[in-house]
């Protein structure tokens, strides 16, 4: 029965990504639609653990809510249209850029009724995009389903004149009556008091409180004058974003800036490591005790790193010493939104680090890059390491080693545990990456951290994974021990620019090794129910060490 849901599944993951795709390049569609309706469809089908409850008709899922508008510009609930554009200027008028809160992209509300999205990152970030999207409409059509009586008027219910009239904002509501406003709202979402009460805490905010109110009713506005036919909801895709997706537009800019600056520097010619991480560890690691004025032992300061993560003084006065010592810092700007770090070892002092015993005497270079999203993540990789041309001649980079460390939902374990990779399994393909993993088991057998090693899935989104197809990867003979978005991408572009088209030796190393974010199979541990916060300081720090330990030990051997 699993492998049959889980082949129905797969079937349509693999159906909804062609849908999209087509979709993409016709250029718009109408959710309500004959195409949107097909995505709907296929949505219910694979039925994704972080929608929860969004295939139930009389609840609304409000942690998947919370989960999606986190990603999608705050007042998309207000537009019913929706354009998805690459840069293309927008910053030049007097538009008001709006970046979510848990995804680093530009969004511009042109009027009351348009909201536009840029899109830099490629497929993966559209894919993303209108999953959410999908979503967002099953639930606000279901609001509009249990808000207004079905007759030729479609008259609101009393329940709904509540909520409109907290959302409005047009009278002032004391305590008692917002309760009972929040039962009433509760009555509708087909949920409890308390996790309505909870979700209106999770939504709103000093200068917003009633953010959750304004949110439902919103949504379920549009969808009545969708249905209605006196305003449709439409979602568009730019010509010149059409155009540029799929042709390294952002990533050969970014790769280029790199190289330029690698050269200007006269480091091109040093030995490089490159690695794929956050923007903070790294750098914390080697110069964070000498910033703040702190002894180093042998092992990773877990409760130092824990309070420069907490203090915004403390990360910049790490950030202004390690620039003191050499540390390149660059802003991106290229439109790729990954900033990127170089770190001189030679003119780098490990003596008040943890790594002091390795007595590293090498003139190696660090490439520290953030974190990539999905496919963008063979993008960049494959312009990086391509040949560059500085001043009149073409230079080919000496890469020893190529480092991904990040987040991934953990199958095997439970948040904070760490995940070692023996392979890359490309979902929905027949593409799978095995590889030589530099790190291992032993490497983490002494700390109290869980570390387990096996294949890890890439998968074409996070947001749409469900127990089935998890649990089949996890039990059968894949062994999966868990997923993330860029493994493989990373992976091909690295065997093909060091096997095939020999843009760098093969003589390298590569590690791969995430720390778990959330366990899909588990209820209540998914993305949906929150991020690590800082549980995830010790695993992303231990990683970190040891990454520097075999990258140092490495060229000292």
């Amino acid at each position: 029965m699993i492998n049959s849901r889980a082949r129905e599944t797969t079937e349509a993951i693999e159906r909804l990504y062609v849908s999209m795709r087509h979709l993409f390049y016709r250029g718009f569609f109408k959710p309500s639609g004959v195409s949107g309706e097909s995505l709907r469809k296929l949505l219910m089908i694979i039925a994704p653990e972080i929608y929860g409850s969004m295939g139930i008709p009389n609840k609304i899922e409000l942690d998947g809510l919370l989960y999606v508008l986190d990603r999608l510009p705050e007042g998309i609930e207000e537009t019913p249209f929706v354009h998805l554009t690459s840069d293309e200027g927008f910053d030049k008028g007097s538009f008001e850029i709006i970046i979510p809160k848990k995804r680093r992209r530009n969004c511009y509300r042109i009027d009351a009724y348009q909201m536009n999205i840029e899109v830099l990152l490629g497929r993966s970030e559209i894919y993303d995009i209108l999953t959410h999207l999908t979503f967002l409409y099953i639930e606000a059509d279901k609001i509009r389903e249990l808000a207004f009586i079905s007759d030729e008027n479609h008259r609101p219910t009393r329940t709904w004149k509540i909520i409109e009239e907290v959302a409005l904002g047009e009278k002032k509501f004391s305590r008692k009556e917002k309760e009972v406003a929040l039962i009433h709202l509760s009555s509708l979402l087909g949920r409890t008091f308390d996790e309505v009460l909870d979700a209106y805490n999770k939504f709103g905010d000093d200068n917003n409180p009633d953010r959750l109110f304004k949110i439902i009713y919103h949504l379920g506005k549009l969808s009545l004058e969708d249905y209605l036919g006196t305003r449709d909801r439409e979602i568009f895709f730019s010509a010149i974003l059409r155009e540029r997706v799929g042709h390294h537009f952002f990533g050969e800019k970014w790769a280029n800036k790199v190289k330029e600056t690698l050269a200007k520097n006269d480091l091109h010619m040093r030995p490089l490591h490159i690695i794929s991480a956050n923007m903070h560890s790294v750098k914390n690691m080697l110069y964070g005790h000498d910033a703040v004025g702190k002894k180093a032992t042998n092992t990773a300061d877990y409760k130092l790193y824990e309070e420069i993560s907490n203090k915004k003084d403390l990360q910049d006065k790490v950030l202004k010493y390690a620039e003191q010592q050499g540390l390149i810092y660059i802003d991106d700007h290229s439109g790729s939104n990954i900033d990127v770090q170089i770190i001189d070892l030679a003119r780098t002092d490990l003596s008040n680090t943890s790594l002091k015993d390795l007595k590293f005497q090498g003139d190696d270079v660090l490439l520290v890059f953030d974190y990539a999203f999905g496919e963008q993540a063979y993008e960049v990789m494959d312009e990086l390491l391509r040949p560059y041309n500085f001043n009149e001649e073409i230079y080919t980079m000496k890469v020893r080693s190529v480092s991904v460390m990040g987040k991934a939902g953990i199958l095997t374990g439970g948040k904070g545990d760490i995940m070692i990779p023996t392979s890359h399994i490309f979902e929905g393909t027949a593409d799978n990456y095995p590889f030589e993993n530099a790190l291992n088991l032993e490497d983490f057998e002494d700390d109290d951290l869980k570390a387990f090693e096996g294949s890890m899935l890439t998968v074409l989104g996070t947001s749409l994974q469900n127990k089935d197809i998890l649990s089949y990867f996890m039990n059968s003979s894949w062994k999966t021990i868990g997923l993330e978005m860029e493994g493989a991408h990373y992976q091909k572009a690295i065997q093909v620019a060091s096997k095939i088209r020999r843009h760098i030796s093969e003589d390298l190393f590569v590690m791969y090794a995430y720390y778990a974010s959330d366990n899909p199979l588990e209820t209540g541990s998914t993305l949906s129910s929150g991020g690590l916060g800082l549980t995830g300081v010790k695993p992303t720090y231990l990683i970190t060490q040891r990454i520097l330990e075999k990258i140092l030990g490495a060229e000292k051997e």
